[in-house]
């Protein structure tokens, strides 16, 4: 496999993967060829090598940026804008993990909060709706913690707290 082809494959696979982290495939793409990038590119350069317009292009760098995952970098004599990917792995997971749970986690708890309040007085089917709703929010309420202990901590503990789980 030659260069071109690897790095067509990468971009594929990491916006397929993007999918999965609920953002969508051109936003993943877009951050997939800045990771592999080894210079700042601009928006052309990415609209040229991605194949996708500029509002699309601008639309996401805009969302990557918001995320913690892409800088603007000025060039001295340019008039455009450049756009250089964090490239420590594992900055990147914690941003997306800080993102995935302002957007996902974080509303959940907030509904759980709410319903919980029912009271069951009795009845059957609210005591099961109460005893579902506290299982759900005893465990969210651990992966909150869970994922803000991860996010606070540096690389080498989470590999080595890592392998000592798969040992």
């Amino acid at each position: 496999m030659d260069l071109a082809e690897g790095k067509d494959k990468f971009i594929q696979s990491w916006g397929a993967l993007g999918s999965s982290w609920g953002v969508n495939r051109t936003m993943a793409q877009i951050h997939a060829l800045l990771l592999i990038s080894p210079e700042a590119l601009s928006a052309d350069d990415i609209m040229e090598d991605l194949q996708v317009s500029r509002g699309n292009a601008n639309m996401n760098l805009r969302a990557l940026i918001d995320w913690g995952l892409v800088y603007k970098e000025l060039k001295a004599g340019e008039r455009r804008e450049f756009f250089r990917a964090e490239k420590d792995i594992w900055e990147v997971v914690k941003k997306i993990i800080i993102q995935r749970k302002k957007r996902e986690l974080e509303p959940m708890l907030k509904v759980l909060d709410e319903v919980s309040s029912v009271a069951p007085n009795g009845d059957p089917l609210a005591e099961e709706f109460h005893q579902v709703v506290r299982d759900i929010k005893l465990f969210s309420n651990k992966a909150d913690a869970t994922l803000d202990t991860l996010t606070r901590a540096d690389s080498n503990w989470f590999v080595g707290t890592f392998l000592k789980m798969v040992k």
